[in-house]
């Protein structure tokens, strides 16, 4: 398949998926926004399941360039930034639909080895840039000495996950969640030393 091709299908895979979610999701649906015929989408995967596969890879190259792509003059910048890109109330793409028909994809983990190899690498992408954040500072001063950036890490990707988890079960707010986590990080990550006498 060319990569053209490629893309258009699974930007409509996209597209329909925000529409439909994934349980009511079919071939023909893909088909529709990507406007073409079901035999052509056929053509290029023999099921719905192979093209999630793919699918999935598709989101796991733009979700790793997000969120390595965060920054900020200091560790606790770059973790306010990282923050605001994984727990923002977007109203816009992919916002409550998407996250709904991600949830409803992570339900068919257990029953999916495609599905379960592949969504952990997304926790891991956080995990990785969220101790590569933590660890850095630390070692300048600005998080307490005291704090494990793994551990750390570990419970922010847990809090992270469960907050969007909660956000499309509850309709709770995204914001609130955000709130909670970025004083959390305040009150555990934080050094005591006012920042003026770290500099």
């Amino acid at each position: 398949m060319d990569d053209d091709t490629a893309t258009e299908i699974l930007a409509a895979t996209y597209r329909a998926l925000c529409q439909h979610g994934y349980a009511a999701l079919t071939v023909k649906d893909i088909a529709a926004e990507a406007d073409r015929s079901k035999a052509s989408i056929h053509y290029y995967y023999d099921s719905k399941e192979n093209l999630f596969a793919e699918f999935l890879d598709f989101l796991y190259e733009r979700y790793t360039a997000k969120i390595t792509g965060v920054d900020g003059s200091t560790p606790r910048e770059e973790l306010d930034s990282l923050l605001d890109t994984v727990l923002t109330d977007e109203r816009q793409t992919p916002g409550q639909e998407f996250r709904t028909a991600i949830l409803e994809i992570k339900a068919q983990a257990p029953y999916n080895d495609a599905f379960r190899t592949q969504l952990p690498r997304f926790d891991a992408v956080l995990f990785d840039r969220l101790r590569e954040i933590i660890a850095a500072g630390v070692e300048t001063g600005e998080f307490d000495s005291r704090v494990e950036p793994a551990v750390a890490a570990e419970f922010l990707v847990t809090a992270i996950t469960g907050a969007h988890t909660r956000h499309v079960a509850t309709d709770r707010s995204i914001d609130r969640f955000n709130e909670t986590i970025t004083r959390y990080a305040e009150t555990h990550l934080l050094t005591d030393t006012p920042a003026e006498a770290t500099r």
